[in-house]
């Protein structure tokens, strides 16, 4: 049985200290029969071995928590110390033989199926501290060369600037700070995007916001494209915000691996990205969701290219509103025309 591979199918929530918040979310989505695209977990474990692998030479934790929260300058210099040593230092034969078995049967003996390698850091997406965007994610990784040099690439990115720093000012303890690496198919996305259970707006929980755009959700997450908008009504399936905007790039896979960005053709740039049937199918699976988790959820998804197929790439709990509760500033209303007039100040 393998020591340092986790499979999808086999992890859920309970495991996040062993596969981290992504990888643990991951399982969950699964178990709860939604479609996500297969993967599996590289475990803390293997991390933990790696670290102290690496203290045998010189510290790494006790460094991280003798800075100061603030020492910006001194934080740097630390980061790119660490990064650089994590980043290239030599696997474990161990770990390097699970990760190369799981790559061969995650891509059915075909060694170019493109993947993504996604941090999954132990205290990432928790309900009250949100550690996403702090670490890396790679995507289109092509062979299992890239594989394992972003395994480590994931690993070293713990120790960013960003990450420490965040850390610090929290007084997270160094001690109980692991990482987990993510490794899925990727998905050749049509149309991705974003979903949130309850409005980002309002933190009204009878309405759920959908943003997308043409191709791979990264041009959506890092802000490189203005997304389409819609509201729809959690019970009733009511649309009354369609906010279609000017789409004037995408990004998709690059020869070679990694993305690229590209013009979004004339006629596409203004038409919606989902069709009236994906968002509803949109909104039956973010209720699910939702229910499962028995939380509002902040979801990424895409729509495949060549089989349409409707995809969850991450479920992680909305922290925002959720830290306002339970005085939200705008309470559920059965009509989503009333959470929408009630953004602008008006009335029915």
């Amino acid at each position: 049985m393998a020591q340092h591979i986790a499979w999808f199918l086999d992890i859920g929530l309970v495991d996040r200290p062993t596969v981290g918040g992504k990888g643990a979310s991951l399982g969950e989505l699964v178990r709860a029969g939604i479609a996500v695209p297969p993967g599996f977990v590289v475990r803390t474990g293997a991390f933990e071995n790696y670290l102290q692998a690496l203290e045998r030479d010189a510290p790494v934790r006790a460094r991280v928590a003798a800075l100061a929260a603030g020492d910006l300058a001194a934080i740097d210099a630390l980061s790119r110390e660490l990064r650089a040593r994590i980043e290239h230092a030599v696997l474990p034969p161990a770990v390097l033989d699970e990760i190369a078995a799981a790559h061969a049967e995650l891509c059915g003996g075909a060694g170019h199926v493109p993947l993504a390698v996604r941090s999954s850091a132990t205290t990432e997406d928790a309900a009250d501290a949100s550690f996403a965007g702090l670490q890396d994610t790679y995507l289109w990784v092509t062979d299992l060369e890239q594989t394992l040099h972003y395994v480590r690439s994931c690993w070293a990115s713990l120790y960013s600037v960003e990450s420490l720093n965040y850390r610090l000012r929290r007084g997270i303890p160094e001690d109980g700070v692991a990482m987990g690496v993510v490794v899925q198919q990727m998905v050749d996305a049509r149309t991705a995007g974003v979903m949130f259970t309850r409005s980002p707006l309002s933190g009204d929980r009878s309405v759920i916001t959908i943003e997308g755009a043409w191709g791979l959700g990264s041009a959506v997450v890092g802000g490189e494209v203005t997304p389409d908008r819609w509201v729809i009504g959690k019970i009733t399936g009511e649309i009354p915000v369609r906010d279609i905007s000017d789409k004037q790039v995408q990004h998709v896979p690059a020869a070679g691996g990694g993305i690229a960005e590209v013009p979004v053709p004339d006629a596409q740039r203004r038409e919606p990205c989902l069709s009236d049937a994906e968002l509803q199918a949109l909104r039956a699976i973010g209720r699910k969701v939702e229910k499962h988790y028995g939380r509002p959820q902040d979801i990424e998804w895409a729509v495949d290219r060549h089989t349409q197929a409707l995809l969850l790439l991450q479920s992680r709990p909305e922290t925002v509103w959720s830290a306002k509760d339970p005085t939200p500033v705008a309470r559920a209303a059965a009509d989503p025309m009333t959470h929408v007039m009630s953004i602008f100040g008006g009335k029915r």
